[in-house]
């Protein structure tokens, strides 16, 4: 089988998107050796780092009428790299239905909550139009509960979208570390959705009885809300791969409050470096038993002084955190995502 994989995504510096496109297709090319897989984009963009030689990218457009990517240039790249199948995994797949596509759909946010994006007209726009004129062939969701809202909101058959969990990335494991200062951690894009005023308001309420930091880690979205600087906030701004895991691994808990999420990557990382998360119910399917729930400011003030007190609860938790996360794989996820490429040819020969 030979794959065209969108690879805008890749341009982003971090963030969910950036992790699923690159991690599923170095996934791919690893446990389908015999398959050819392509990466390509109309925007200049990193190929995943130790890419095996079946993970290649592409030409790009080649013209200015192929500059019309969605509408030209990707149906003529697929073209050129005699592709069976085209994989957008960024809501979106070329406009004209010329071979089997299989689309991404991460979550339900931009139509649910368009105050939550401030840039996301286009998707809004584009993608009912899609699913509408059946241009997909196949949808992957990352979650049952997308899965389920896709099929209400936008009338997908259900034999026509799959949930597909996703995982964290294999090289994301506890370390030995010892913080100068002990730390509350947060990992994400900032945006509205995160909700991160309502985690400092809680960190705020036991920084003093229990004297931890709070870090917050990430790209700071153009709509993010303002957060200033005061005493134990440490603002880390965009944190490299290569310091994660020891992020991870020094927290006393991980605090992810988000309103919404398709699934939530950042919390199964968090549980792969063994530590304590705790986030909201709109994370049940990648939490699972491990995690802590808590979706009140306070809910999660008495969460983080619960972590913050009680050491034999929190190596509780730590311990149910790595279990949890092994029940997760990319390479679970690539050959469930690469069964539904094989359902996508078969239903487009129909």
């Amino acid at each position: 089988m030979r794959v065209a994989i969108e690879a805008a995504s890749l341009c982003l510096s971090s963030g969910g998107l950036t992790r699923y496109t690159s991690e599923l297709s170095l996934a791919l090319a690893r446990c389908f050796p015999g398959d050819q897989f392509f990466l390509t984009s109309d925007q200049t963009f990193h190929m995943p780092a130790e890419a095996p030689a079946n993970l290649q990218p592409g030409s790009g457009p080649r013209n200015g009428a192929e500059r019309r990517w969605w509408l030209w240039g990707l149906s003529k790249e697929a073209a050129r790299l005699r592709a069976d199948v085209v994989h957008g995994p960024d809501f979106a797949v070329p406009y004209l239905p010329w071979r089997p596509s299989v689309l991404t759909l991460h979550d339900l946010s931009p139509w649910m909550h368009p105050e939550w994006h401030h840039a996301a007209d286009r998707v809004r726009r584009r993608l009912p139009v899609l699913l509408r004129l059946g241009i997909p062939t196949m949808v992957i969701a990352p979650s049952e509960l997308v899965r389920l809202q896709a099929i209400e909101r936008f009338g997908i058959g259900a034999d026509q979208i799959v949930a597909i969990p996703e995982a964290a990335s294999p090289w994301l494991q506890a370390v030995n570390t010892a913080p100068s200062r002990p730390y509350f951690l947060f990992v994400g894009t900032w945006e509205p959705r995160k909700n991160l005023p309502a985690l400092v308001e809680a960190w705020r309420a036991v920084r003093n009885d229990c004297g931890i930091d709070l870090v917050l880690a990430g790209r700071r979205r153009a709509d993010a809300p303002v957060i200033s600087p005061e005493p134990g906030l440490q603002i880390a701004g965009e944190v490299p791969d290569s310091e994660l895991a020891a992020l991870y691994s020094g927290a006393v808990a991980f605090i992810y409050p988000s309103l919404y999420e398709g699934f939530g990557l950042p919390v199964l990382e968090a549980m792969q470096c063994g530590c304590c998360v705790i986030t909201s119910s709109a994370l049940r399917e990648a939490g699972g038993d491990a995690a802590v729930y808590a979706d009140t400011v306070k809910e999660l003030i008495q969460a983080m002084r619960q972590s913050a007190t009680q050491p034999e609860w929190l190596a509780e938790r730590r311990a149910g955190s790595q279990a949890r996360a092994r029940e997760f794989s990319w390479e679970r996820t690539a050959r469930l995502t690469h069964a539904v490429y094989e359902e996508a040819c078969k239903r487009f020969e129909r």
